[in-house]
C-alpha cells in the first residue's frame, strides 16, 4: 500500500507539532538539521522520507540523493522507538536494521522520546478544550489497551494499524469537520442571543 499525498501532510504536520513547536527540543533538533532518513516498512510499498531542517520536518516519498540512514523494519516496531532505551535491542534482535549513519536515528529516536505527545493539544482548536482533554485521555487509555496486546501479538497488531491506516480521514475530511463544528458553533450562539433577547422582553 503506498503513502497518499493526504497521509504525507498528516505525518507531517503531526511531527512538526509536537517535535518544532517546544523550544526546549532546539538542541536535540539541532543534531538532526540538514540529515535525511528514509524509513521503509515491510507493510507498505512506500518508505517515508524524513528530511529535517532548522524550521521544520518535511516527509516525503522520494528524494533524489542518498539518505544518512535508513530504517527497515515493521509497523509493530514503530511503538517501541518511543523509548531510546530499546533501541540497542532492537537492532540486536533483527527487528530493526539500520544502513548509514546509525546517530541520525539514535538522535531522532532521542527527539521523539523527549517530545511530549500531547493529543488534547493537538485537536483544542478543532473541537474545543473539553472535549480535546476527553479525546486526549480515551487516546491515552486506548495507547495502555494497544501497548498489552501489542506484547501479546505483534502481528496482529501491524494488521490493525494498517487497516485503520486505511480508513483514517484524511486533511480534508479533518476540515470539513472543523467547519462543521464552526457551523454548529454559530448557530448555537445565534440560539442564545435570540433566547436572551426573548428573556429580556
Amino acid at each position: 500500500m503506498p503513502f497518499t499525498p493526504l497521509m504525507m501532510a498528516g505525518i507531517e504536520g503531526a511531527l512538526n507539532t509536537f517535535l518544532y513547536r517546544e523550544s526546549a527540543l532546539k538542541a536535540p533538533r539541532q543534531r538532526l538539521q540538514g540529515k535525511v532518513l528514509r524509513v521503509t516498512l515491510e507493510e507498505l510499498s512506500t518508505p517515508l522520507v524524513l528530511v529535517f531542517s532548522e524550521q521544520q520536518l518535511d516527509v516525503l516519498s522520494k528524494w533524489e540523493g542518498e539518505a544518512d540512514c535508513t530504517v527497515i523494519t515493521r509497523l509493530s516496531v514503530l511503538p517501541k522507538l518511543q523509548d531510546r532505551q530499546q533501541l540497542t535491542a532492537l537492532i540486536r534482535s533483527g527487528e530493526l536494521e539500520v544502513q548509514g549513519d546509525l546517530q541520525v536515528v539514535q538522535n531522532f529516536v532521542a527527539l521523539m522520546d523527549m517530545a511530549e505527545f500531547d493529543p488534547a493539544g493537538l485537536l483544542a482548536p478543532w473541537v474545543g478544550d473539553i472535549a480535546a482533554e476527553g479525546i486526549g485521555r480515551v487516546m491515552r487509555r486506548g495507547g495502555q489497551l494497544l501497548q498489552k496486546g501489542f506484547t501479546r501479538n505483534q502481528r496482529y497488531l501491524a494488521e490493525a494499524i494498517t487497516e485503520e491506516w486505511r480508513v483514517a480521514p484524511g486533511a480534508l475530511e479533518i476540515a470539513w469537520f472543523a467547519e462543521e463544528i464552526s457551523a454548529v458553533e454559530r448557530r448555537l450562539e445565534e440560539l442564545t442571543k435570540r433566547l436572551d433577547k426573548l428573556e429580556g422582553k
